[in-house]
């Protein structure tokens, strides 16, 4: 799996960057996937996640995360070959609010680590299909991600 972060403003630590990559990879083994996938996961502020967030959604605020998947995409380059021609699908773009995270750690009473994990799986689960707005898909989706939290040492 490839996974490309994008931090141009350098919010991230070597240990949160490192956590973005083993929770997105352990999710991705969890659900099967193969290894010619890619995911970029871009790190911004809230102003800029606001911005995205009423442009692409007509939400008017700062979210925490957004995910924007390539394979709903009937068009599209979202498959590339690589150099010994294995197709390579790109998932898509996940971006999250720093600010959001250690707003949201504070408020929930955990880490930011914790924080950014969960987002992480938030989002990459989001690319993946995973959605919450029955109650049956909000119950499979956050235990998913608790599960997947839990087995990596990132509890409450």
């Amino acid at each position: 799996m490839k996974i490309e972060i994008i931090d141009d403003q350098s919010y991230l630590s070597k240990e949160a960057g490192k956590i973005i990559k083993d929770v997105i990879e352990l999710t991705a083994n969890h659900l099967g996937l193969k290894e010619y996938t890619e995911v970029d996961i871009t790190i911004v502020d809230n102003t800029t996640i606001h911005q995205l967030n009423n442009e692409y959604r007509g939400v008017d605020r700062a979210t925490d995360v957004l995910s924007f998947a390539m394979l709903d995409e009937v068009e599209g380059d979202f498959i590339s070959l690589t150099a010994d021609m294995m197709p390579v699908v790109h998932l898509g773009d996940i971006i999250i609010s720093n600010d959001k995270v250690i707003e949201q750690a504070k408020e929930y009473g955990h880490s930011y680590e914790r924080e950014l994990g969960f987002l992480t799986v938030h989002g990459f689960l989001h690319l993946n299909g995973y959605d919450h707005q029955t109650p049956e898909e909000s119950s499979e989706m956050f235990g998913l991600q608790e599960e997947i939290l839990t087995q990596y040492g990132l509890t409450r």
